[in-house]
This record gives structure tokens, sequence and C-alpha cells, in this order.
């Protein structure tokens, strides 16, 4: 991850930070609290009105494009030999130039260490996210809590209803860059923040969860020395449903020890 701080220079104060994540080629720009909307770059006022600082991924690349000369520019070509860049990447024109743009006075400067505001918000960022049944999810947060959301009572989110219809789609739920939002098929974006907000809290931690998985979830080889078996063996007990495995797959599946040890007495 790559930080930038986000600087006016004509009016000498911090905006925020800017946030890229290598990987996914994400961004996400974390204001200060201290802004308004007279303070606050334009595009972002609309979320400063309603106290709202961490802004979404679609949003920052909104802006940063705003800041870079355009892939559709006619002598691109010229311009990225110049600089010595094999092909267009946002990112590297966007320290080229320190992400200043003619229609403001902002400019970035690559820091080190996110600033104390931006560390502490990341406390309510997710760590991980598992769908569930019946269109609810188990979101484990930074700050090492547990929370139970029924995707429905987030249905005004533009994309949850056709999440909410589409198994497959659901079911593509994983944690986006930095854990600032879960995303289903990388195109529809539900917020943390959000999440943290709607749903029920659970006393559970992430290494419970973790040391469960590690001591009650058997693969093939595990299950067949507990059961005493041939691989054989147990591949006739799953065809004919004694024995349920929790992930099926062509190198072996991965059952629950509980379930295990009934089908031993």
């Amino acid at each position: 991850m790559k930080i930038f701080e986000i600087i006016d220079e004509e009016n000498k104060i911090q905006i925020g930070v800017l946030l890229y994540f290598e990987k996914d080629r994400s961004y996400v720009v974390e204001l200060c609290e201290g802004l308004d909307e007279w303070t606050a770059p334009l595009m972002f006022t609309a979320y400063v009105k309603k106290g709202i600082y961490t802004i979404p991924r679609d949003v920052s690349l909104l802006w940063i494009r705003e800041r870079v000369i355009p892939n559709s520019r006619q002598n691109i070509g010229d311009i990225l030999r110049n600089h010595r860049l094999k092909e267009y990447d946002e990112m590297k024109l966007l320290e080229l130039s320190h992400g200043r743009c003619s229609q403001d006075s902002l400019y970035l400067k690559r820091i080190n260490e996110l600033p104390d505001y931006a560390r502490l918000r990341m406390q309510k960022n997710i760590t991980e996210c598992i769908p569930c049944e019946e269109g609810y999810l188990l979101c484990f947060f930074a700050d090492d809590t547990l929370r139970k959301i029924n995707l429905s009572s987030l249905n005004d989110i533009e994309g949850v209803d056709k999440v909410l219809k589409n198994e497959a789609l659901f079911k593509s739920c994983k944690t986006g860059p930095g854990g600032y939002i879960i995303t289903f098929d990388n195109s529809i974006d539900i917020p943390a923040t959000i999440l943290y907000k709607a749903g029920t809290k659970i006393p559970l931690k992430l290494k419970d969860f973790t040391s469960f998985i590690q001591t009650n979830v058997l693969d093939t080889k595990q299950v067949c020395d507990l059961l005493e078996c041939t691989r054989q063996n147990l591949a006739y007990m799953v065809k004919n449903g004694n024995l349920n495995p929790l992930r099926e797959n062509v190198k072996g599946n991965l059952y629950l020890k509980g379930d295990t040890l009934q089908k031993n007495n």
C-alpha cells in the first residue's frame, strides 16, 4: 500500500490521505475530520456534509482521474514515451505530477505511515466476511469484533436487491482492498462502516473461529484415519449421504469432526 498526504498549498492545510492498494489498483481517500464543505475538495463536499470522511473507492478513482492525463488524449503515446512509460498507468502519472491539477491548489506528498485518524478509522474495517444462509453475512472487523448482518436491511444500497436474488452473486462476496468494503463480483460494494453499524454484535473473536476450524475441520486423509477406512469406503459413504462434506474438491473434501465422529459410534 502506498500512502500520500493530500495538501492544500494555497491554504496551507492538510486535506487527508490517499491510499493506493497496488495489487487491486484501487484508491481510497481518507479526509481530515476538520474539513467542511468549503475546505474539502469539490467532489467530496456531499460526503463531508453527511459527516462521511472515508470516500468510496469509485469516487476516489474519479477524483484521481481528474488529476491525470486521460488515456484518450490524442498524443498520449508521445507523453508516455517522454516519461519512459511502457503503458498507461494512472498511479505513475499521478506520482510524476505530484497530483497537481489546474482546478485547485492541492498536491500529493508520499509518506510512510498512516496518520492517527486514518489508523483509528481502520479499526472498523473488515478482516474476514462469510456469506451465510438466508442472506446473512458474518463480518469480522479489525477491532476484533464479529457482527451478523441481515443483508435485506441494506436493501436501499444500489445493487443489494440483485445480490439477494442471485445466490451465485451472493456467494461471490469477498473483502475488498484494505477491508474498506465487501464486494460482490467486484462490482457491487458495501462500505465496512455501514456493515459495522448495521450488524448485531456476536461475542466471538476471529481467533476463536480459526481455532474451531483448525480443531474441527478435517481433510479426507484425517477422516479416513479417524474412521479407519479407505478413501473408497469414504467415497461410498458420501455418495450414499451417510457423511456430508463441508466442501468438495477433486483433490479431497473437508468434513466436520463432530459429524465424522457420529459415524464412528
